[in-house]
């Protein structure tokens, strides 16, 4: 997805959605790894909404339509998307959203609006370079970072201003 075409500002998301798949697709082939038809649509369905989606909400969306899956397909679907760096998992919301930033090695960064549950990827150097600072003052080598902001898109913020402005 564009930069600026965060999930709370009008874009043409059917180009976002096939654009994330066709940046999978190539990912996968540079890495030798097999994007099988359910892990494939497995994104797709992460891709075509921003808000987060847990396993049985994916689970759902393919027995409609048809799929024979059962809850540890989608789990290892999901498990192969974050190992090839194409989902993040939002801990708070136990779901998933599509990487924004696929091919970059990054701390992922979210948004998450608790009125409407969008959510945005952020990609912020300095963010990042003080996390990794501050662990390394304390002696402390992080593995994997993911920082959870909860708040209010401009779109929810302006239906129910915080604090009632």
């Amino acid at each position: 997805m564009p930069a600026n075409a965060l999930p709370y500002r009008p874009h043409n998301h059917n180009a976002c959605v096939r654009d994330a798949l066709a940046e999978a697709q190539a990912i996968c082939q540079a890495r030798n790894a097999r994007l099988t038809p359910i892990r494939r649509r497995v994104l797709e369905l992460v891709w075509e909404s921003h808000k987060p989606l847990g396993a049985y909400d994916l689970l759902a969306v393919l027995a409609q339509e048809g799929h024979n899956a059962a809850p540890p397909t989608v789990y290892r679907a999901l498990d192969f998307l974050q190992q090839q760096g194409l989902v993040h998992r939002i801990a708070s919301l136990n779901a998933f959203v599509g990487c924004a930033h696929a091919r970059e090695n990054h701390t992922g960064m979210f948004l998450i609006c608790q009125q409407c549950r969008n959510v945005h990827e952020l990609a912020s150097g300095p963010v990042a370079e003080a996390v990794n600072a501050a662990s390394s003052e304390q002696g402390f080598e992080p593995l994997d970072t993911t920082i959870e902001v909860a708040g209010l898109c401009p779109a929810c913020r302006a239906i129910a201003p915080v604090g009632g402005e």
